[in-house]
């Protein structure tokens, strides 16, 4: 099943079900996907029951499929992101088996299509390509086991970043606040199961495919995540409840073999070129620039839509 939030004039918009071949769609029982999370064991049968789909689905109105949340927690789970962002900002961490993840702003995603405003282009805007959970309520301490049952939809995010700002905020060891504005949602949020053998041990095996002004930047793999989501929900429901809606994400698709597949952020290209040549060469994105991102199985099916967004001037 494929979900997706269509504007209405309201900062929520309208719910629907999308078709399986993603150019239609039929309204939902119930008016945002907020009120479907908080009561989805009643309202998942009656979406799944939709059968008839007599509404063309215009892209142009589509938005993030989950355009605020009470939450967003993002991870870093992939280690070979991790090692390179750590050598562009000279910062060394211990080694521990916990999850990282820091809780970001969720008051605002930016809908697929939606140009992304910043004020200045020194900041270093950059693009990060991630896959994301959103769950219902989630009790403190629930297991790893347990979490696997709390996720209802997988989701297709960038999260935008501005370097420039990111390296001083976290030696602050508070941090990041400036650097990390909204983010962006791709148009569909599926439940596990459409994803098929893609959705495998809390990991989306698929690659996310990035273009950066029409060429091709990246086509990293989600499956080698170190820690699934099952886990990254567990961690966070340690010392909380999670409210139903809560989306935390996976940090930024990589993979050990960047050199070959690329990356899924400029600010991991700049640590690929740091350790080969000594310093960054690749500039971060200027005003006018696009990114677009879409996960794709090997059939080339794209079940979370593609994100497709321009930067602009504020």
């Amino acid at each position: 099943m494929r979900l997706a939030t269509l504007r209405d004039g309201t900062k929520d918009g309208r719910l629907v079900v999308v078709s399986p071949d993603g150019t239609a769609c039929a309204p939902a029982p119930v008016t945002t996907l907020q009120q479907a999370l908080e009561d989805w064991v009643e309202v998942e049968p009656a979406l799944r029951a939709i059968a008839a789909f007599p509404d063309v689905l215009d892209p142009a109105q589509v938005m993030a499929p989950l355009p605020r949340a009470w939450q967003w927690l993002d991870g870093s789970a992939f280690q070979s992101h991790g090692d390179l962002m750590d050598a562009v900002l000279g910062i060394t961490k211990p080694r521990t088996d916990v999850p990282l993840m820091y809780q970001g702003t969720s008051d605002r995603f930016y809908g697929p299509t939606d140009d992304v405003k910043f004020p200045d282009e020194a900041l270093g805007i950059d693009f990060e390509g991630e896959f994301g959970v959103i769950v219902d309520a989630v009790p403190m301490g629930t297991s790893a086991a347990d979490a696997m049952g709390h996720i209802r939809l997988v989701v297709q995010i960038n999260d935008w970043s501005l370097r420039t700002l990111a390296g001083p905020e976290m030696k602050t060891g508070f941090g990041w606040v400036q650097a990390k504005p909204p983010c962006g949602m791709a148009p569909f949020a599926v439940t596990p199961e459409e994803l098929g053998d893609s959705w495998h041990n809390g990991r989306v095996c698929l690659d996310l495919e990035v273009d950066w002004n029409g060429r091709r930047f990246g086509a990293a793999n989600g499956e080698p995540m170190g820690h699934g989501f099952h886990e990254l929900v567990a961690h966070a429901a340690r010392t909380r409840d999670l409210v139903a809606g809560t989306v935390i994400g996976s940090g930024t698709v990589s993979n050990a073999n960047f050199r070959e597949i690329g990356s899924s952020c400029i600010a991991e290209r700049r640590g690929i070129e740091v350790i080969d040549l000594g310093e960054p060469k690749t500039e971060f994105m200027r005003f006018g620039d696009t990114v677009r991102m879409e996960a794709v199985d090997a059939s080339g099916r794209a079940p979370f839509g593609a994100i497709e967004q321009k930067v602009v001037k504020a």
